[in-house]
Order: C-alpha cells, then structure tokens, then sequence
C-alpha cells in the first residue's frame, strides 16, 4: 500500500494495546486534523463541541510568551490502515507509516490544536516546532468516544491557589505572594494549594481569597513595586488590628471558635476589605494607618447587629454574594471613617429601606 505520513515514534504498550509517541511539527497540525465543518450530533462524535471563546485565550498564551509556553500531547486515533517498522538496535523505536486515506481523530486536545492554527496564522516561525501526539489505534466510535472520556474522567482542575501559587507571568499573583509572606499572621494560616477549606483545616485562608481581595484594590492600575508596599502595608495593618486575629496569636480563642463565632474569616470579609483597601489605594493622602486603627473596634462575631442580613441570613447562614460584600465593606469604611461610593450609599439606601422594622 501506499503511505503518506511517517512519524518518527517510540513505541508503548498500555492494556495490551500498542500506542505511538511522535514529534509533529506544528505546520502539519491543519493537514493531520482538519476542521469538521458540518454538525455532527455528540453521539456521533468522539469529542466535546469546540468551545471557540477558549481559543483566543490559548492562542494568546502562545504568541505572549513565544520563548517559554509550554503544552502537554495531543492524543489522537488513527482510522486506516498504518505499520510499526522498529528500528533494528531497538525494537520499540522506529517509523509509524500512515496510510494516506486514513484518518486522525482527537481524542484530547482539539482546543489546544484550534489554538496552535490560530497562533500559526500570526506568526509562521512557529511552523518548525513540534508538539507531541500520542497515536491510538481506531477501534471505532464507540472505543474512540471511550478514550476521550478515560483521558478526561479523571482529570482534576488545579486550583486557582496554587496557579497563583506556582505563576511567574501573572505580576498580581507575584505581588500577592510576597505581600502574604510578609504578614506573620496571614502567612501562617493561608492555604497555598486549596480553594475551599474543611471545617478542620489548620488553616484558615486561601491564596485565591487574597489574590482577588488584592484584584479589587488594584483594579487595573499599573502593578509595580509600590503596589506590593501598599499591599503589604495594608494587610499588615489590618491583621495587627482586629482583635480576634491577635486573640488567636496569643491562644485566648481557638481556630474553631474563630471559623464558628466571628465572620473574618469568611471570604466575603476579606472581599470587603479589598474594598476598604481601594480606597486608601485611590487617596494616598489619608493617613491608612491611623485610620485602620478602628477595626479594633469593630465587633467581628456573628451575633453582633451590624451584619444581621447583611451578610448572616436570620437562620445564621453567611451570605456570600457581590451584595453582601459591599454591604459589609460599608459597614468597615463607617467604622475606619472614610466615605462610601455612590454605588455604596444607594446599596445602603435599598437595604435600610429593605430591612425597616
């Protein structure tokens, strides 16, 4: 028979069944894989529908970081006819010969393949670099629909902690980071890995919880080193006043009364500091320091009046909405003294007019 494509490949063996691992330029990604323009309903197909508002994104990626992006194997079919000619001085390497009527089906990875197209039709130096492809044999729609799914079934998301964690690009996550590391308080009790905390966690943060809270102080001002000087000097300032922070450093309350009884360590809280945090951020002038001085007087337990509805629901349940957030930061700029927006006092108009006895 004819053959068209030969891969240079490395042979493997999982269940019993022979897969191939080949270098492809990325040029010959459009001729391997070509668009399936007409509508195919899902059970006759081996892949999600494309979700094309991903693309951008990733193409993006590629072309912003041309020296240093990274993308992990494409995972494909092969339906037609194809031959393994091993190498003589090592029988699992060698040529993958490829029919030149066969097909390839993506079985992982068709977002990252539209994306590559589109990053190539930007810059065509990309042409001569290569992705890996790990090639399956076809054994029909039904194994095909089969592999996408124990390729997929199992995949665990990375949390958004520890993306912030680990991301050297992303300039907010890095200053978040050292601004944390700073803060005794806040360094000893955020979670770097985790977005959700169980209720025996040791500790009492995420990093998520931060970045955003910070998200909302910078906003898209420019992010340089004396954004991470404020950061750090207004975290520090918070935690050394609220009074239940420095009751816990000192062991006067324990984690658990702390998680059970008071709000701030709610992540509704920390959002509504980022929003007290804009505005010291936004007027330079006022002295923060002094100001923030106040939230010791603030009363942080649940029970206490100032949160009755605005973030606890009346059966004692938080309230973890964009509403209760700023309801709860009007409450700490009243206390820290500092106004609030117009979006912040017509919020507050509808809630006293909501809430009338």
């Amino acid at each position: 028979m004819d053959f068209v494509y030969k891969f240079p490949v490395v042979k493997g063996v999982q269940s019993e069944r022979e897969y191939y691992i080949a270098m492809v330029p990325l040029k010959m990604i459009s001729r391997l894989f070509p668009d399936e323009e007409e509508y195919v309903p899902p059970e006759y197909r081996a892949q999600r529908k494309l979700n094309t508002s991903r693309i951008p994104i990733i193409s993006r990626y590629i072309l912003d970081n041309r020296n240093n992006y990274v993308f992990s194997a494409l995972a494909a079919s092969i339906d037609g006819t194809f031959s393994f000619i091993p190498n003589k001085n090592n029988k699992d390497t060698g040529i993958l010969e490829v029919s030149m009527d066969a097909r390839f089906l993506i079985n992982d990875g068709q977002h990252r393949k539209a994306a590559i197209l589109e990053a190539l039709s930007e810059d065509e130096s990309l042409e001569s670099e290569t992705i890996s492809v790990v090639f399956f044999e076809d054994k029909g729609l039904e194994r095909s629909q089969q592999i996408f799914t124990d390729l997929n079934k199992h995949a665990v998301k990375t949390s958004n902690s520890i993306s912030e964690l680990y991301d050297s690009r992303d300039e907010l996550a890095i200053i978040t980071r050292n601004s944390i590391a700073k803060v005794d308080f806040l360094n000893a009790y955020i979670d770097k890995e985790k977005d959700i905390l169980g209720k025996y966690s040791s500790n009492l943060f995420t990093l998520n919880n931060f970045y955003r809270a910070n998200r909302r102080i910078l906003k898209k001002n420019q992010i340089d080193q004396e954004s991470e000087e404020f950061l750090t000097l207004f975290w520090y300032n918070v935690a050394i006043n609220v009074i239940p922070w420095k009751e816990l450093q000192k062991k006067e309350i324990s984690k658990k009364d702390l998680r059970e009884n008071y709000i701030i360590t709610q992540s509704v809280v920390i959002q509504a500091l980022g929003r007290v945090g804009e505005y010291f951020y936004n007027n330079p002038e006022i002295d923060m320091v002094k100001n923030l001085i106040e939230l010791k007087t603030i009363n942080w337990k649940r029970t206490a009046k100032d949160w009755r509805l605005r973030i606890i629901r009346p059966n004692g349940r938080i309230i973890a909405n964009e509403n209760a957030t700023i309801l709860t930061s009007n409450i700490i700029k009243q206390y820290v003294g500092i106004p609030l927006t117009a979006d912040e006092e017509e919020k507050e108009k509808q809630f006293i007019q909501n809430n009338k006895a």
